[in-house]
């Protein structure tokens, strides 16, 4: 089951969200949170749900050691996040992953250091190790948030029609985002992609469709995530900030996927050092973590290259861009469209020979291939192009300015609440007639 399935939009979701929000008792509010994860975990993974609730058993009593035991601490803490990393590793590596495992994963290994730092900062209610793990809007693929971050809601969740509101209004921005923009863009990387034989032109429409296709499904899938989160009166991080305006590639991961960045950072880079101990061992540290980036998203060799494409950029500007500079300057946001670019090419290619194909047509393939220009000539119809210079146009910050424009005014509400009906309306039609591709994150 996802977000924009059917089953979810007309049954799973509206009689969860009544239920939760019409009940008056905490417990029974806990009973429907979990229970709704547990069904939505069912629909998308049925085989896997005891896997789910051993991981909330086992980090719930490794957190009760770590609150309270004098001795053997660092080892329990060690032991545990090196037995979630195997689980992980060995079903990315055996390339059947169970559903959500990467975030759980790691929303469960946060949650025991940061007990380990802080006994103050875990729990002795086994429900609420459910409730952090089970939260269903954001079991697919985040965005990550801290045990503490999430605690104030197991029981008093911020319920307004106010907010009620807007969490469909941002879930049906991400349901859009989705199904029109990132479907748009698919079309043509996927082809691209697909091709043989492949020119410049066809290599660089690829390779930037996907990064809208990418961005539009990702970041839909956070805003649908957020929205839901607000609609059972919850607010979730944001994970997004408009990425492909950054003027580093070091921005550009303050923008992207903002969630696992901090997770990184917190549980990775600092722990290694972060950038303390001189400007070589910042590197190192760097390198390491967009390794385990990386990683994260696959055990292949693209994965791996990938991560050490971004790990490579960021160690350069922190060597030679010490001042911050380079962002404040229109180079640098090519620059970094240019490194983004390329990598997200080498990131789609299902491998390594596909990779090499596609980037040395970006660089070097400036001979017309009669099969490319056919496959673009009937793919790039007057509607794809719209939407393609639409996703393009979507991804500069046009929406908060015009937001602040608008502050404070009902009619713009009134605009929103309208746009938002329409926008359901369209999605919905998509749907009866089209299928869609899962989410890509979800694979991850």
């Amino acid at each position: 089951m996802t977000f924009y399935s059917p089953v979810f939009l007309f049954a799973f979701l509206p009689a969860a969200a009544v239920l939760y929000r019409s009940v008056r008792s905490d417990s029974l509010r806990r009973a429907i949170w979990i229970l709704s994860g547990l069904v939505f975990y069912a629909f998308g993974d049925i085989r896997h749900v005891p896997l789910l609730l051993a991981f909330c058993a086992l980090h719930y009593g490794v957190g009760r050691f770590l609150r309270t035991a004098k001795k053997g601490r660092r080892p329990a803490l060690f032991a545990c996040v090196c037995f979630d990393l195997a689980v992980l590793f060995f079903y990315k590596i055996k390339g059947a992953l169970p559903f959500g495992i990467s975030v759980f994963t790691f929303q469960a290994i946060s949650y025991v250091a940061d007990v380990y730092q802080n006994p103050e900062n875990g729990t002795n209610d086994f429900w609420e190790v459910c409730q952090y793990l089970t939260f269903f809007p954001q079991l697919t693929a985040g965005p990550f948030a801290k045990f503490g971050a999430l605690r104030p809601y197991f029981t008093r969740p911020e319920l307004s029609w106010d907010d009620g509101a807007k969490g469909i209004r941002r879930f049906v921005c991400g349901l859009t985002k989705k199904l029109v923009l990132s479907a748009a863009a698919a079309k043509l990387s996927d082809a691209m992609f697909a091709l043989v034989q492949i020119d410049a032109l066809g290599a660089w429409l690829g390779a930037i469709s996907y990064c809208l296709q990418l961005y539009f499904d990702f970041s839909g899938y956070s805003d649908m995530a957020i929205g839901l989160g607000l609609l059972f009166g919850v607010r979730l991080p944001e994970n997004f900030n408009y990425p492909y305006t950054a003027g580093s590639v070091t921005e550009f991961w303050r923008r992207w996927h903002i969630s696992l960045s901090h997770w990184f950072r917190d549980y990775l880079y600092i722990p290694l050092g972060g950038s303390r101990k001189g400007t070589a061992r910042t590197v190192l540290n760097k390198l390491a973590v967009f390794l385990a980036t990386g990683l994260w998203h696959g055990t292949g060799a693209s994965f791996v290259l990938w991560g050490l494409w971004h790990g490579l950029f960021c160690s350069l500007e922190t060597v030679f861009d010490r001042k911050k500079t380079l962002r404040k300057h229109w180079f640098g946001h090519v620059y970094t469209l240019l490194v983004v670019i390329f990598g997200f090419a080498l990131f789609r290619a299902v491998s390594l020979e596909q990779a090499g194909r596609v980037l040395s047509a970006m660089l070097t393939g400036f001979a017309p291939v009669d099969a490319c220009r056919l496959t673009i000539q009937n793919l790039l119809t007057a509607r794809e192009a719209f939407f393609l210079l639409a996703g393009i146009f979507a991804c500069l910050p046009v929406w908060p300015w015009v937001r602040g424009k608008c502050a404070g005014k009902r009619a713009p509400e009134l605009l929103l609440d309208g746009a938002a009906v329409l926008a359901f309306i369209a999605c919905a039609a998509l749907l009866a007639s089209n299928s869609f591709q899962p989410f890509i994150y979800a694979g991850f």
